[in-house]
C-alpha cells in the first residue's frame, strides 16, 4: 500500500482552481501544499497571520520564526502578506476563504463534523475550526478512512460537533465522497480497494455513483 497520507493530500490538492484562497488545517491537511498541480496558483491563508504559504522547506532551510498553524516550519511565496490575528479571522469569518481542508475524528452522512475533542481527554482548544467550517465556501475533510479499524465516517457523529451540515467533500485513502441532499455519494475509488471494502469500512450509508471513477 502506498503512503496513505500522500495519497490523500495529492487528491485533495486537485479540489482547487487557479486563484483560490485556501486554508489548511493542522496535521495531514498541511501536506496538501506540497502537491498543488503545476500551473495552478493557490494562495494558502494561514490562520496565525499570513497569506501565500508555500510548501514545506527543505531540511536545513527552515526559518525558525516562520511556521504554519501547527507550529511546523513553512515557506512563503511571492506576494505574501503578514497580518495580526484579528485580520486573519476577519478574512475567515468574512467569507473570503474559497476552501478549507481539515482533519476529522468523525464525519457523518449529513455533513456533520466532529474534530476538536474527545470527552474526558485534555485538548488544547478549538482553534479556528468552528470559524473555518462556517466561513469557508467549501469544506473538504482529509483523513484516514478508519481509526484502529473502526469507521470514522458514520451515520451520525457521536462526539461533540465542530459544526453541523457544513462538510462538502470527504477524501480518504479509499476514495472521494460528496455530501449531497440525497446522502453520501462515492464518486471516486482508490483502485487498490473494491467497492465492497469501502462499504465495509464505512458505517454511513453510501450511494455508489453511476459514474464512479478511479481516484487520481
Amino acid at each position: 500500500m502506498s503512503d496513505i497520507r500522500a495519497i490523500i493530500a495529492k487528491r485533495v490538492a486537485k479540489e482547487f482552481k487557479d486563484g483560490d484562497i485556501v486554508n489548511l488545517g493542522i496535521g495531514l491537511p498541511i501536506l496538501v501544499a506540497n502537491y498543488i498541480p503545476k500551473g495552478i496558483d493557490i494562495s494558502f491563508q494561514c490562520e496565525n497571520g499570513y497569506i501565500r504559504m508555500g510548501p514545506e522547506p527543505k531540511l536545513g532551510e527552515e526559518i525558525k520564526d516562520l511556521v504554519n498553524a501547527g507550529a511546523v516550519p513553512a515557506t512563503i511565496l511571492e506576494g505574501a502578506a503578514f497580518f495580526d490575528s484579528a485580520m486573519s479571522f476577519a478574512i475567515i469569518r468574512g467569507g473570503h476563504i474559497d476552501a478549507t481542508v481539515l482533519g476529522a475524528l468523525q464525519v457523518d452522512q449529513y455533513g456533520n463534523l466532529a474534530n476538536w475533542m474527545i470527552p474526558g481527554k485534555l485538548v488544547p482548544g478549538m482553534g479556528g475550526a468552528m470559524d473555518l467550517v462556517c466561513g469557508a465556501k467549501k469544506v473538504v475533510i482529509a483523513m484516514e478512512h478508519t481509526a484502529k479499524g473502526k469507521p470514522k465516517i458514520l451515520k451520525q457523529c457521536t462526539l461533540p460537533l465542530t459544526a453541523a451540515n457544513q462538510v462538502d467533500v470527504i477524501v480518504t485513502e479509499m476514495g472521494v465522497m460528496n455530501v449531497t441532499d440525497k446522502g453520501l455519494v462515492l464518486t471516486e475509488i482508490n483502485p487498490e480497494y473494491t467497492v465492497e471494502q469501502v462499504i465495509a469500512a464505512t458505517e454511513a450509508e453510501l450511494i455508489i455513483s453511476e459514474n464512479l471513477q478511479n481516484m487520481q
